[in-house]
């Protein structure tokens, strides 16, 4: 009984402690183009830390996608404090006293909508995250026009009343106000300070730099600045030092004065260049010692430093791909046991290859990431990531720890999502290293989960928006992207679906209700013709292995498709007649980038060039012989070159400027 009162007493402090700061003011709507516009928060007790909070802003109108509960904006809390009135402000950079936290100007949208705030990340709050109550402090409904629309959202988060900003017809001039009983007035802004007139307004110091990221030789400003001029010299100093980054790391003076009169004063700081490759780090602006009648409005400022010496590999991106220089680590005879098979006893013997419970291992999901650092890494850049969908890269310290979707990071995407093979959370997310490991077969359904072969570096907020949608006849990759991916995607889909037992790749586009069924075949078997393999998805085949101890036929033999699925099915398979990339070092196409025309050169028999967009539509088939030049009227753009010759072919990808 008395261990039971303690938990209780224990839940009940908890509860106060995180009850003691609400939402006191809110101006969505300001004059002109919303620049002025800011969200203030208030603790009960002074400067109270406002770790393990996050504000998470609401749309309830009709703005697609944003519309009915749906976030549009969260802002994670962590780092933040209140001053000695208990007030925090966050707003445009152009609010006057300086915010804490600076929201992107036209960022807070003027209503019907709500503002919640609640113990967690931002993580937790991916764009178009359905409002909850689960972990709410406190909310507030609003509008700038009476409108009540918000009722679904305002039932969710507990709140009764919407208020208007415009109720006395000045909406970008007044603001919405908390007052003692906890309703809400509309009256003149009074941000930084108490909505009553008491308090004190500190003179606030705000610390400003001038690039963020800044690369190792490059130097960079730090600036502070109050709101008005000091009557005294002010004496500031602060540290950099965060981790790996340490004094040896810099040069500069760690202190700035600001002289009696003025309202600024800055410093220079010169990032070193060691001449290792150390990887990116992130450094810290941490400021101290600041006089009780001042007020710092930001610290803990991380600015990314870029290590420029990165190792840069002998191949290409897949948006400027290489073929034949990442040679391959396929052990001599891997694959003889495939020789002379066809039909479903071909399948099975590649399925007895790679599920092979005597060699093959499953590691978990939390070694995903050190297996992705490594596989995905950007040949151009050894401190980045390749992102698969988005088509460009991200450095690797921008890993995703939370809840999908945060903008700016990476995370691991499941190509084979996970909802629709079953392995969901199917391993553990803590890591335990390359030599640490469980017996898998093929039967063994939750190893799927961590499977690398088809676990990508992806954008996160992208991650989140291809969900578990099937390829081709609904996902096809952000707006602008080349298709860079689509091979890739077609040969992970195609080892998930011979890896495990229950996992099928069909055509058209299978509910998601169906486990164990992905789409679509047809656009998946073009995709692995028009986006052949290339040196990066070699060289990740060859690391992934070495965590696995399997490897993915199909980007080892790309035309093993169509002998499972395919043109092929029920012929006999050879290794000697599976090579598309036929002398693919020799033929040539060029120029490339082109205009009009391009030659194409390294055969001799009679061939034929297709010419296909990214997509995988055909618009050329010309027959030739020998060297050849051949006329070309396309728009600028990425398109395949695909050249057949004695039943085999090489696709190469062509540039019209």
């Amino acid at each position: 009984m008395i261990k039971s009162l303690f938990v209780y007493l224990l839940l009940c402090c908890c509860l106060l402690s995180y009850g003691q700061i609400v939402i006191n003011e809110i101006d969505p709507d300001t004059n002109s183009t919303d620049v002025l516009e800011f969200i203030e928060l208030k603790s009960s007790v002074p400067n109270f830390s406002l770790d393990g909070y996050v504000l998470v802003f609401f749309n309830a109108g009709s703005t697609s996608p944003y519309s009915g509960t749906a976030s549009y904006y969260a802002i994670d809390l962590d780092g933040l404090v209140t001053d000695v009135n208990g007030i925090i402000l966050l707003g445009n950079l152009q609010v006057s006293p300086a915010a804490s936290f600076i929201i992107p100007q036209s960022t807070i949208q003027n209503g019907p909508d709500a503002v919640g705030l609640y113990i967690g990340n931002a993580s937790d709050f991916p764009l178009i995250t359905p409002a909850t109550s689960s972990n709410l402090i406190d909310a507030i409904a609003y509008s700038n026009s009476g409108n009540t629309s918000a009722t679904a959202l305002m039932t969710i988060l507990g709140e009764t009343v919407s208020y208007n900003e415009n109720q006395n017809g000045l909406a970008s001039t007044q603001s919405i106000q908390r007052k003692s009983d906890g309703t809400y007035e509309i009256k003149t802004p009074t941000p930084r300070a108490n909505n009553d007139g008491s308090g004190i307004i500190y003179n606030g110091i705000t610390v400003s730099y001038t690039s963020n990221p800044i690369n190792e030789g490059q130097n960079f400003t730090i600036t502070f600045k109050t709101d008005t001029a000091v009557t005294t010299n002010l004496y500031i100093s602060f540290t950099l030092n965060n981790g790996g980054f340490t004094n040896s790391d810099f040069l500069g003076n760690l202190n700035a004065t600001i002289l009696a009169g003025t309202n600024s004063a800055s410093t220079v700081i010169q990032i070193l260049n060691d001449g290792v490759n150390d990887g990116d780090e992130n450094m810290l602006i941490n400021v101290s010692n600041i006089p009780s009648n001042y007020v710092l409005l930001n610290n803990g400022i991380s600015i990314r430093v870029h290590d420029i010496n990165y190792v840069v590999r002998p191949w290409g991106s897949p948006i400027h791909p290489t073929y034949g220089l990442c040679p391959s680590t396929v052990p001599i005879g891997y694959y003889s046991s495939l020789e002379g098979k066809s039909g479903a006893i071909l399948k099975q013997a590649i399925q007895d290859i790679i599920a092979n419970p005597a060699v093959v291992r499953a590691q978990n999901y939390g070694d995903v990431y050190d297996v992705l650092k490594t596989a995905d890494q950007n040949p151009e850049n050894s401190n980045q990531v390749w992102l698969m969908y988005v088509e460009q890269p991200r450095s690797k310290l921008d890993y995703q720890t939370g809840t999908s979707g945060s903008i700016g990071f990476w995370n691991r995407e499941h190509i084979y999502s996970q909802s629709r093979g079953g392995f969901s959370d199917g391993t553990s997310s803590t890591p335990d290293g390359i030599d640490i490991w469980l017996p898998t077969d093929a039967n063994d359904i939750p190893a799927g989960h961590a499977d690398a072969h088809h676990i990508r570096a992806e954008d996160s907020p992208e991650n989140s928006s291809r969900s578990n949608r099937n390829y081709g006849v609904d996902y096809n990759g952000p707006t602008g992207n080349v298709g860079s991916w689509h091979g890739d995607v077609a040969r992970a889909l195609f080892y998930m679906a011979v890896r495990y037992n229950g996992l099928n790749v069909i055509n058209g586009n299978p509910s998601d209700a169906i486990v164990g069924q992905i789409g679509d075949l047809a656009t998946l078997l073009t995709w692995n013709t028009t986006d052949i393999s290339d040196d990066f998805e070699m060289n990740r085949n060859n690391i992934v292995y070495t965590w696995q101890m399997n490897r993915n036929p199909f980007i080892d033999y790309p035309t093993l498709a169509d002998y499972i699925w395919g043109t092929h099915v029920g012929d006999t398979w050879f290794s000697s007649l599976s090579n598309d990339n036929f002398d693919a070092l020799k033929v040539s196409v060029y120029p490339n980038p082109a205009q009009n025309q391009i030659a194409i050169s390294g055969l001799n028999q009679k061939s034929t060039i297709e010419i296909y967009t990214v997509s995988g539509i055909k618009l050329m088939n010309v027959a030739f012989s020998g060297e050849t030049q051949l006329p070309l009227n396309l728009a600028s753009g990425m398109y395949l070159a695909k050249i057949i010759s004695d039943n085999k072919s090489v696709t190469k990808k062509l540039i019209i400027k």
